[in-house]
């Protein structure tokens, strides 16, 4: 199994106890730069993978296919943590380097460790209150969206479809003994809690 682990912002204190666990367990910890080595150190030796900030897509996508083939034998069998900076699912090296795993070995098992993103990170650091609705951007054209509170699923899901959303991910009391995870739309329930989710996405 390949896990992608979130080391959070890089206070070492800021890693979680599952993130911790993951590395000392792991048989393998690769990681995209110093600062995750680092991070790491206490719990297990890191290597170092090459990821060029570039955007040649033609580069970048031999890139990850390189490190993927890599990977790929180790983790057939064995737990193998790719550790990093932030949450591995928002702007994160592991969503490509995942892609490409899922699209090459599909035999091979993925799965994330969230950590303490940039986002909520920088919320604590300058004292930034957030308690309506807001956008994150790096600058691309908006593709995905996330609904907290979605207590009408399927008012909502139709209402994204009309601009141009297409597929969606119904989510209910996550990390808990109730949760729930819905994929298919057809399944989508009438009304949602305080805790559901729906993540919209453009394809």
């Amino acid at each position: 199994m390949l896990v992608g682990v979130g080391l959070g912002p890089g206070d070492p204190e800021l890693l979680t106890l599952k993130a911790v666990e993951t590395l000392k367990k792991s048989y393998k910890v690769y990681v995209p730069g110093r600062l995750a080595a680092e991070l790491v150190a206490p719990y297990a030796e890191a290597e170092i993978l090459d990821f060029p900030m570039l955007t040649d897509y033609n580069v970048l996508n031999a890139v990850w296919k390189k490190n993927a083939e890599m990977i790929a034998e180790e983790s057939r069998d064995k737990l193998v943590s790719f550790g990093l900076i932030g949450d591995p699912n928002f702007f994160s090296t592991f969503t490509h380097l995942k892609r490409v795993m899922n699209r090459l070995y599909p035999d091979v098992e993925t799965s994330t460790i969230p950590g303490i993103s940039s986002i909520t990170s920088f919320a604590a650091q300058t004292g930034a209150e957030v308690d309506a609705s807001f956008e994150v951007s790096d600058g691309s054209d908006s593709k995905y969206r996330i609904r907290l509170k979605a207590s009408r699923p399927l008012e909502i899901m139709d209402s994204y479809k009309k601009e141009g959303f297409s597929k969606f991910i119904f989510a209910e009391r996550l990390f808990s003994p109730e949760e729930v995870i819905i994929k298919e739309q057809d399944k989508f329930p009438e009304k949602g809690n305080y805790f559901s989710i729906i993540f919209a996405e453009k394809e």
